[in-house]
């Protein structure tokens, strides 16, 4: 029996799927057999931007929360708590000159040893 792919969605992945509710990413959430996880921090960044939300993918609030709710069924969250400090650290090292926003993600590939 083959292990299921681990994979970890960032924040843009989930953004755009929230943008449109008939794009790829979200059938791929949806309709996939991996198991998604995302951090905590992704929830925190998507009510900064629902705003934006609203606005660019001209889709009212009540629609955005739907799919949202829809989206959050077929995903993890993760503490990023729970993550090793050493995992924290390496994935520091590899964003640091980069993006460091995107060290949760990273650290979280790590810890589960998946996809981002």
């Amino acid at each position: 029996m083959s292990r299921q792919q681990l994979i970890i969605v960032d924040t843009n992945i989930l953004f755009s799927a929230l943008l449109k509710s008939q794009s790829s990413f979200t059938e791929i959430l949806i309709g996939s057999d991996c198991r998604f996880f995302v951090c905590e921090q992704v929830v925190v960044e998507l009510f900064k931007r629902k705003e934006k939300l609203v606005k660019v993918s001209q889709l009212l609030e009540d629609e955005i929360v739907r799919i949202y709710q829809i989206l959050l069924k077929r995903i993890t969250l993760y503490k990023e708590d729970l993550i090793s400090p050493e995992n924290r650290a390496t994935a520091y090292a590899l964003c640091q000159n980069i993006d460091e926003s995107d060290t949760p993600h990273v650290a979280l590939t790590l810890e589960f040893e998946g996809l981002l």
